[in-house]
Order: C-alpha cells, then sequence, then structure tokens
C-alpha cells in the first residue's frame, strides 16, 4: 500500500490563481476544487461551449473572485486579464478540445490552440506576480506510431488530425517560451499531458462517455463507430489533482520541475471503446444497449497509451479510481442529475471521495 499525493489545501488557501477554459468541463471541475482549497480563482474563457453546462448546473461562477468571458486570440483581452487579476499561478486549459470538430474548424482550432497558447504565455511572461504556469496539452500531442507500450515525455510531437497537430504545435511554444523567457527568472513553466478524460457533467458533442449517456437517456442503443480504439481512460479528477499537485512543485521548487509530465491512468485501466461501453450499459441499467455504426468516420487512433512513471517517481501522482470506479461516479452524477439534486454539492463531495481514496491507494506500479 502507498499513500498518493493531494493538493495542500494551507499552500493553495487565499492563493491568486488565474484559470482560463473555467467555463469547460474540466474547467468547472477544476474551478470547484481550487475554490473548496479556499484559492481566489479568477477565470478567462468563452460562454459555456454547450447547454446544458457544468459551469451552470454546479454554480461554478458563484465561488469565483471574478469571471472574464473572452478569447484567447485577443491578446489584448488576455493582457487584460492579467493584469486585473495579478495572478501567482497560471492554469492554461483554454481549447479547441475535440478531434472531430477540428477536421470542420482546422483554421479555428489551430489559431485557438497555437495562437491562444501563445497569448496567454506572452501575458504570463509579463506578468510580475507570477511564479508557476501548469499549461494543459494532452496525450494526442505525441506523433502515435501504434505503439502497445506507453508514450514518455521525451517521445516526438506530432498529430495526424488538426486537433492533435495543433497540440503538438502547443508543446512546441511552451518548450521555446520556457527556453527562450523563463529558464532562468522566476516563472517556472511546465506542460501537462492527460488521457481521455471523463467524467460527470460533461455534455460535449462526438464524446464517447456524453454520447453513450445522452443515447441512455432517450432510450435508444448507443452508435459506437470504432469499439476497439484503445485510450487512457481517466476520471476527471485524476489529472487535474496533477494539474494542483505540480502547480505547487512549480512555485515552490521552480525550474527542477519546469519540464512536461504524463497523467494516465493504470496499464490495466487502458480499455477498448467496447469495455468502456458494455460496463455503463451494465451500470446503467434499464434496457440500455449498443450496436456498430458502420458509417464512413475521420480517422482516430487506434492505440494510445501513456508513461506515467515520472510523475509517480517526480512528484509522488498516481492514478487512485479504477475505471469501473470512474464509470460508477459518472452514472451516479448524471442519474443525480435528471433526479434534480443539487450538482454543486455532489461535486464537491465527489471531489472529497477521491481525495480520502488517497489513504487506501494501492500502488499504480
Amino acid at each position: 500500500m502507498s499513500k498518493v499525493v493531494n493538493p495542500d489545501v494551507t499552500f493553495w488557501r487565499g492563493r491568486r490563481v488565474l484559470l482560463t477554459g473555467h467555463t469547460g468541463f474540466k474547467g468547472s471541475w477544476l474551478a470547484l476544487w481550487l475554490q473548496s482549497l479556499g484559492a481566489e480563482v479568477h477565470g478567462l474563457a468563452l460562454p459555456a461551449p454547450t447547454d446544458p453546462a457544468l459551469f451552470d448546473q454546479a454554480k461554478v461562477s458563484a465561488g469565483m473572485a471574478s469571471s472574464t468571458l473572452a478569447d484567447i486570440r485577443d491578446l489584448a483581452a488576455v493582457q487584460g486579464v492579467f493584469e486585473r487579476s495579478k495572478p501567482e499561478i497560471l492554469l492554461h486549459l483554454a481549447a479547441q478540445p475535440l478531434v472531430r470538430l477540428s477536421y470542420e474548424q482546422p483554421v479555428e482550432t489551430f489559431a485557438t490552440n497555437v495562437m491562444g497558447t501563445v497569448h496567454v504565455l506572452e501575458a504570463a511572461r509579463q506578468c510580475d506576480s507570477l511564479r508557476a504556469i501548469v499549461n494543459v496539452t494532452t496525450d494526442k500531442c505525441y506523433e502515435n506510431r501504434e505503439w502497445v507500450w506507453g508514450y514518455r515525455e521525451n517521445e516526438a510531437m506530432g498529430g495526424h488530425d488538426p486537433y492533435s497537430a495543433s497540440k503538438g504545435c502547443a508543446e512546441l511554444v511552451t518548450a521555446a517560451y520556457r527556453r527562450s523567457f523563463l529558464s532562468q527568472g522566476r516563472v517556472a513553466l511546465a506542460s501537462a499531458r492527460a488521457g481521455n478524460v471523463i467524467g460527470g457533467g460533461d455534455w460535449a458533442a462526438d464524446r464517447l462517455v456524453p454520447d453513450i449517456l445522452r443515447a441512455f437517456e432517450r432510450k435508444e442503443p448507443v452508435l459506437i463507430r470504432n469499439p476497439h480504439a484503445i485510450r487512457p481512460w481517466q476520471h476527471v479528477l485524476e489529472p487535474l489533482s496533477g494539474y494542483l499537485v505540480l502547480a505547487e512543485r512549480l512555485f515552490t521548487q521552480g525550474q527542477s520541475h519546469a519540464e512536461a509530465w504524463n497523467f494516465g491512468p493504470r496499464d490495466d485501466d487502458v480499455q477498448p471503446v467496447q469495455w468502456i461501453v458494455e460496463r455503463l450499459v451494465s451500470e446503467w441499467g434499464q434496457g440500455a444497449s449498443w450496436k456498430l455504426n458502420l458509417g464512413d468516420h475521420p480517422h482516430e487512433a487506434n492505440y494510445l497509451k501513456l508513461d506515467i512513471a515520472k510523475a509517480r517517481q517526480g512528484l509522488g501522482w498516481q492514478p487512485r479510481w479504477t475505471l469501473a470506479q470512474a464509470l460508477s461516479r459518472i452514472v451516479e452524477w448524471q442519474q443525480a442529475w435528471l433526479a434534480g439534486h443539487d450538482m454543486q454539492a455532489l461535486c464537491l463531495h465527489q471531489i472529497e471521495q477521491y481525495i480520502k481514496s488517497s489513504n487506501s491507494t494501492e500502488s499504480a506500479a
């Protein structure tokens, strides 16, 4: 048995944090967690991307110190938020996050994920109060060679589709800013690469778990286009805990942690799509079912896996919820939402469950 680290409440209490993308799925969960830690959370994002949205359903705005709706493609707007909020820590999550949408909107995807990142980092390096930056990218930044072993942080960047390529570019931008402007200074900059994140409150289009839940609610069979595709599935709280711990280390220990970091699941939780849908069918009950979608679809990687040894050894971070546990939390969340429960309270309850689970987690070695 081994104990994994949790975000340090004494570190975060009163800490000024700028969170980009706070109206999105991951951003909303992270904003709530930061609020529960006592941080002063400022947000910069576009309006919530879906209707319904977790940002609204969990009343995230109620605990924000400020919430600015602006586009990170607008450098002046981004600089204004930094000047007003004077953050000590920047967590950059704002992005166009969908692979299939990137085929429909490649220009917007590259503009947001590449030049948007440039704008955020440019404003950050001119911010005197700032000490730590975590730029969140994705596991899809790697040049995917369909390897059966996990990608390490020093593997080549790449990307077949516009989304993946844009995130590989964002990693190169991050490395360039770190080496050119931040390697010797007071600001420590790291990037975080997470796997396929799942959790309650995700209503994005063309994303596996939300599509499954929508079909369940309509009492229709789930249409699955690639049942054998394998991804590093993980509950949203897993990488978020890693981002918070990484930010603490950047702030307190500086350049020694200013690198790229993978945050993924245990090896035995890297499962095919078919495993996911069959597990959710069983969890949901009520006659839920699925069938193969035989239409033509854009290219997607078949196999993708992350090596998380560096985060385990360098941060004391490791995954703690199994994939089965994560799916159970999602069904609990969705059915509570359908029943009209207080979703902010449930989010905070699940965060508390996650924190407590660290005391009895087996090693993810």
